[in-house]
């Protein structure tokens, strides 16, 4: 238990939103959201993750044209890695990717938890985003968290409550 909710019911209430209000996300509501991204762990703990608040209609409308997956959201957080900053293990894996993963969900998990709906998109082509948002050459865009207050029709996917049994799943060894 953390605090007055559960953080497994905020995990089980969150699904991916296709449909958005045109409502605007307040910016105390962005604010705690960024913060859970300035907060989340990554490898080494050396937060490559930078991240671009899409939010103006010139900005929106440069997302729509490298991605299809914006489905009207008000608001688009646009996550990369710096790879200057993001770790690579001794194997040569880059890790920035797996930072931003975390990064993503921290974010997801907030915004619902603030009655925000969201959804992760990496339908894209890295290079086009680079491209079209203007970024240096050290930054790679790992995905998108499409944000906003759901519309009134938006209900989970029908594959949203399919998962795999714990036996399927889990083994102990």
């Amino acid at each position: 238990m953390c605090g007055d909710y559960d953080i497994l019911d905020v995990m089980e209430k969150r699904y991916s939103v296709r449909s958005y209000s045109d409502r605007s996300v307040e910016k105390d509501k962005l604010n705690k959201i960024l913060r859970a991204a300035q907060v989340a762990p990554t490898a080494v703990n050396r937060r490559p993750q930078r991240l671009f608040v899409l939010e103006s209609k010139e900005a929106l409308e440069k997302a729509s044209k490298v991605t299809r997956f914006t489905f009207g959201a008000p608001m688009i957080i646009l996550v990369c890695s710096d790879k200057t900053k993001g770790w690579t293990t001794n194997d040569g894996q880059y890790l920035g990717t797996v930072d931003a993963s975390i990064v993503m969900t921290q974010m997801m998990l907030e915004a619902t938890e603030l009655g925000l709906g969201t959804c992760w998109v990496r339908g894209f082509v890295q290079d086009d985003v680079t491209k079209v948002f203007e970024l240096p050459d050290n930054l790679i865009p790992e995905a998108m968290l499409v944000l906003g207050y759901a519309s009134d029709t938006a209900k989970p996917g029908p594959m949203h409550s399919e998962g795999i049994s714990m036996e399927e799943m889990v083994k102990y060894l």
